[in-house]
């Protein structure tokens, strides 16, 4: 297995069509004919066996307020593995290497929403308790709808820089993934 880095613009039409296959298999029930949910991450870890992609997670750096302060968060997007190669560590090596990338750059905490909780857990990840607001988008013909507040069971972080967590407000400033 090899993982590789890739720019979002410069995924390939073969790549695409891969990723949209995986994506749809992994979460069948929010990816329509395309390869992002909300919005597309600014660059992919893609797992690869020989040529076929085994596994991808999107990256979407960017800063968020949280009570009031800025913070640079590496946000991290549908993490996901084939279903024949799961167990095999493919999705533990993409966490890795995101880890490395945050602790590698100017990067205060990595940001994630999970439906396994125990997954992220065991490589350092917490849950957290924020209200957040965000940019809402309407899938089906993808406008702005407007702006969403809530707090998510889901919602989980890991510091990579000196900044300390806080509850309280939390301002995706842009879309949720």
């Amino acid at each position: 297995m090899r993982i590789e880095q890739h720019l979002e613009m410069t995924l390939s039409e073969s790549m695409d069509m891969e990723l949209i296959e995986l994506l749809q298999h992994a979460f069948p029930s929010i990816y329509p004919n395309r390869r992002y949910f909300k919005q597309l991450p600014h660059l992919r870890l893609i797992a690869y066996e020989d040529q076929r992609i085994i596994g991808q997670v999107g990256l979407d750096f960017r800063v968020m307020n949280m009570d009031g302060a800025p913070i640079h968060v590496l946000g991290i997007i549908d993490l996901c593995v084939r279903e024949e190669v799961r167990g095999r560590g493919v999705g533990r090596a993409l966490m890795e290497k995101v880890i490395a990338l945050g602790e590698e750059y100017p990067i205060d905490f990595l940001l994630l929403f999970a439906d396994r909780l125990d997954l992220y857990e065991r490589i350092g990840f917490q849950k957290v308790s924020n209200t957040c607001t965000w940019l809402q988008i309407n899938d089906e013909n993808q406008t702005t709808r407007g702006i969403g507040e809530a707090s998510f069971e889901e919602l989980m972080v890991r510091s990579v820089g000196d900044k300390r967590w806080t509850d309280g407000k939390l301002d995706l400033l842009g879309y949720l993934y």
